[in-house]
């Protein structure tokens, strides 16, 4: 018996979701960086992030994520937990048995499912917002 690999399609949330997380891509995702390194340390110290050469994740509760023109948000998804998804976006399958098949798939969770680029963020590495977390950060996309 052949099993087909689970195709779905993204639609647009009937009510969006409260924000848990601050998602930037690309030069947004620098000015998320910079942004981060002007907040309080108190609100810093609510917050957590990871990163890759692409993008910056941000979580914490809504008040404290930080803002900057072009960043998105995201959230983890009540019926699958351990799966993220964007607050204005959701996947037009159940998102219990995607966020299983994509579990099993990436071996690894929690994991953001994005729209737009299309991509699948592991989040298993979030650590709190430190001036040391982020100068890692700096390093690594300067490629040092």
């Amino acid at each position: 018996m052949t099993i087909k690999p689970m195709s779905w399609a993204w639609q647009s949330r009937r009510t969006p979701v409260r924000p848990q997380a601050a998602v930037a891509w690309g030069d947004v995702a620098r000015r998320l960086h910079a942004r981060l390194l002007s907040i309080p340390e108190e609100q810093a110290g609510r917050l957590q992030a990871t990163s890759n050469r692409d993008v910056l994740v941000v979580t914490g509760v809504a008040t404290d994520l930080p803002w900057v023109d072009g960043v998105a948000y995201a959230a983890m998804d009540d019926r699958a937990p351990g799966l993220w998804l964007p607050t204005s976006w959701e996947p037009d399958r159940p998102t219990d048995l995607l966020g299983l098949a994509l579990s099993n798939r990436f071996a690894r969770a929690p994991l953001l499912l994005w729209r737009e680029p299309a991509a699948v963020v592991p989040l298993d590495r979030l650590l709190p917002v430190t001036a040391q977390h982020l100068q890692r950060i700096d390093a690594y996309w300067a490629g040092r």
